[in-house]
């Protein structure tokens, strides 16, 4: 439990779904008290792989970063309708493979909007990535943002499952 807030301290694991790039971050912490950054990366396949390999080496990836961290819980990016058909159906199934994944070992699954993720980590639905990956940069005191883009992402979705999950405990209590 953090001493600050008497919340439990969880490890989320981010995945900013993406087949040639997926973003994926872990983050340790409860609301209100400092966040931990445990780990951070980007799993990249190779464009010129048939669908199905570069699924395949997306899973393997996956599975040693679940199986490394042992997240209570997942946090993945909402897949919402792009202007480029291709690279929405490629984000979809590389979130497809992280919700599977989750299910298989029973660890609980939250979906974030882009514009909710922005809100969370910086106030602004509207927020550029400069702006997201600077304020992850700061809520996890970093020396630097991370880079590229995709895993700044990746750690941002971690942080507002942490963030919002207090919100809606505060919520259900309040109900009781």
């Amino acid at each position: 439990m953090s001493q600050q807030t008497g919340q439990t301290s969880r490890t989320v694991l981010g995945v900013d779904p993406g087949l040639t790039r997926c973003g994926i971050g872990v983050v340790k912490g409860s609301a209100g008290a400092q966040l931990e950054l445990v780990d951070v990366g980007v799993i990249q396949t190779s464009p010129s792989l048939p669908l199905e390999q570069r699924l395949l080496e997306l899973e393997a990836s996956l599975i040693q970063w679940f199986d490394k961290h042992r997240p209570d819980v997942i946090a993945v990016e909402r897949v919402f309708s792009q202007a480029n058909r291709r690279s929405a159906m490629e984000t979809a199934q590389a979130a497809g493979l992280a919700l599977t994944l989750a299910a298989a070992r029973n660890i609980p699954v939250s979906l974030h909007t882009p514009s909710e993720v922005k809100a969370a980590v910086t106030g602004s639905g509207r927020a550029d990535k400069a702006q997201v990956g600077e304020m992850v940069r700061r809520l996890l005191r970093l020396k630097e943002v991370p880079a590229p883009a995709d895993a700044a992402d990746a750690l941002a979705l971690a942080i507002c499952h942490i963030y919002q999950s207090s919100m809606r405990a505060k919520i259900g209590a309040s109900k009781r």
